[in-house]
């Protein structure tokens, strides 16, 4: 894209600028991604009161040391088989006490889901590692078959999350972490984030370029085609729709078929997003958002092509669609 700008600028005898590239915000770190989940203890009277129940066995393995240090999904699984074993152990007790505390527990554990769900989702690495922005500009020849199965998986796990949230816990979860597992293999959003940034910005700079020119000096002082005006369409034509709007068609393909899901997958949890990732979510996954990196984006698109047509309709080369 910066050579595409120093050309124009040569070609159309302007200075070409090149501006900072736009502000992104990051996915946040870690510690601003998850949240607290309230702990519910059984302690070890209750729990060798509840011999013969699998309760026994899932509270078991979670006071294991691998239990201890449980990722997020792994954390998410086993809450939901505390609450299903819980639920078949309530008919086996007999003691009042002890069913209180199972209750309690299973409601304690309904509640604090959402949070888990979360954690499970946006609290992860591996969908830090998918919205990375340290390796480079999106590739479509490489990346197009990728972010299609992309879209496909969290169109899926969209639909896990609302079946959760509805309090149905019949998903497998196991192909949610092959899901995972295939973010962690290319950073593909953080790629289109940053192709997106870099295309905004140099477009603007393009677009000031073409504005430059049409305040400054005529392009056809006669509104007829002249040597000049020949040169300036071929740059547009060789240049930017052989080159430049390929690309941005692919970006746009790929981020809208990544991003909608994405954006989903963060709305559908906004009632406990922490306030930490709001303006992430704002900013850089939003589709509809005004002030958001994609409206700036599209913006950018839609003023560069608008200069071109008023460049070009100077000399009556105004492109028109076909």
């Amino acid at each position: 894209m910066d050579e595409y700008v120093k050309r124009l600028g040569h070609v159309l005898d302007v200075e070409p600028k090149y501006s900072d590239l736009i502000y992104i915000e990051r996915i946040p770190r870690p510690r601003e991604r998850k949240l607290s989940i309230p702990e519910t203890e059984i302690n070890m009277l209750d729990f060798l009161a509840l011999y013969g129940c699998e309760l026994q066995f899932v509270v078991g393995e979670k006071n294991s040391i691998m239990g201890r240090v449980m990722q997020p999904l792994n954390n998410l699984r086993y809450e939901l088989r505390f609450i299903e074993a819980a639920r078949v152990c309530l008919a086996e007790i007999d003691n009042d006490n002890l069913r209180q505390k199972v209750s309690e527990a299973i409601e304690t554990k309904q509640q604090s889901l959402p949070l888990i769900i979360w954690n499970a989702t946006w609290g992860t690495d591996e969908i830090a590692r998918l919205m990375s922005l340290s390796n480079g500009l999106y590739q479509p020849e490489q990346s197009q078959h990728e972010i299609s199965t992309y879209s496909n998986d969290i169109n899926y796990l969209n639909s896990v999350v609302r079946k959760l949230q509805a309090g149905d816990y019949a998903d497998d979860l196991n192909y949610v972490g092959d899901i995972q597992q295939r973010w962690q293999y290319g950073s593909r959003a953080g790629q289109l984030h940053n192709s997106v940034r870099l295309l905004a910005s140099r477009l603007d700079d393009a677009t000031q370029i073409l504005k430059q020119r049409i305040h400054q000096k005529t392009l056809c002082p006669q509104g007829q085609p002249n040597n000049k005006a020949k040169i300036v369409e071929s740059v547009f034509f060789n240049v930017y729709i052989a080159n430049v709007q390929p690309y941005l068609s692919s970006v746009n393909r790929g981020a809208e078929q990544l991003f909608k899901p994405l954006a989903e997958l963060a709305d559908i949890q906004q009632h406990v997003m922490p306030d930490s990732f709001r303006p992430y979510y704002d900013q850089s996954l939003r589709w509809d958002n005004d002030k958001g990196l994609w409206s700036k984006y599209q913006q950018q698109v839609k003023a560069h092509t608008e200069a071109w047509q008023d460049l070009l309709e100077q000399c009556g080369l105004r492109p028109t669609p076909d």
